[in-house]
């Protein structure tokens, strides 16, 4: 005698695929400062980018064995850390600026919504998945990221005590890498940060991270899509960012916004916050259903896309303030 085991269609919530280009080519990451120096810091910005866009493309085209490249091009502005002017008035300086050059962003995201979309906590959804990595032979001796903010790629350099009575006190030891090549490069990110009354503000590379998983097409909430693009409809734009859309079409002739790919162009100044996003990349337990369709997609296509979700990520860091 078998029995049968009978589910609700709707206990398993199926995983929405979206639509991927073959690269996501991020044209700038720039904060409100550098948006507050002026057209001229713009400028030079789209200026450096121009060169290294060029070459993507190139590479991309490469990739594909001759096939047309499906690249879509995107910007983030920080309206998360700080609010500056409207997107009424910056987002036609951007866009006028990069056109300059001979650039066109066809997708603009704010950074808040790498936190909060719409009724999504995007950022808390992605931080329970963190899974970290421990270090060859730790014992569990330290408190998890969840509970502390902090995710290391390694071991820490243990905690000094103070000796017992007559006893020599440890010895100190360094912090290790857990995949160190002969030599360690150890770091320490933090996540977020808290307020006195329990108020999390999410840490900038831990918010790059999800942009990054947006990018490439593996954000889900509820199997739903995290982060889908809203085309721009008007001839102007809000007053207020919390009224503009947490990722907005400019172009509606764009490639797809995820990708199997990404690379981004930023100033040298970004290369710290880039080199935690890797850390928290290599920690975070993806989606599994997007993970599988990209890898479905990526074979029907014959496109090589790396198993490491990091490894997916690329970047072009040019010399500049």
């Amino acid at each position: 005698m078998t029995e049968a085991v009978f589910r609700e269609t709707t206990a398993e919530p199926r995983t929405q695929s979206v639509p991927l280009s073959h690269l996501s080519l991020e044209l700038g990451h720039l904060y409100m400062e550098d948006f507050e120096a002026g057209p001229h810091r713009l400028r030079e910005h789209f200026a450096q980018v121009r060169p290294w866009a060029v070459a993507a493309r190139a590479a991309a085209a490469a990739r594909t064995g001759g096939r047309r490249p499906r690249i879509s091009t995107c910007f983030l502005v920080d309206d998360y850390f700080t609010r500056f002017s409207s997107p009424r008035e910056l987002v036609p300086l951007l866009l006028a600026e990069a056109d300059r050059a001979g650039l066109v962003i066809d997708y603009l995201a704010r950074e808040s919504g790498c936190a909060v979309t719409g009724k999504a906590p995007v950022a808390q959804a992605v931080a329970g998945r963190i899974v970290e990595s421990p270090p060859p032979g730790s014992y569990g001796n330290r408190p998890p990221a969840a509970q502390t903010g902090w995710l290391a790629n390694g071991e820490r350099s243990p905690v000094a005590r103070a000796p017992q009575a007559m006893k020599t006190a440890a010895a100190w030891q360094p912090p290790k890498e857990t995949a160190a090549r002969r030599h360690s490069v150890f770091l320490d990110v933090e996540l977020w940060s808290e307020d006195a009354e329990g108020r999390r503000t999410w840490s900038c590379p831990f918010l790059a991270a999800v942009w990054q998983l947006a990018r490439l097409g593996l954000l889900r909430n509820e199997g739903e899509p995290v982060l889908t693009p809203h085309p721009h409809t008007g001839d102007t734009f809000p007053d207020d960012w919390d009224e503009l859309p947490s990722l907005v079409r400019l172009n509606p002739r764009a490639d797809p916004f995820a990708a199997y790919r990404t690379c981004s162009v930023l100033p040298t100044r970004f290369l710290p916050v880039e080199h935690a996003v890797r850390v928290v990349l290599d920690q975070i337990e993806v989606d599994a259903g997007a993970l599988g369709q990209v890898a479905e997609r990526s074979s029907r296509e014959a496109v090589a896309v790396p198993d490491s979700v990091a490894d997916r990520v690329s970047y072009v860091f040019y010399a500049g303030p």
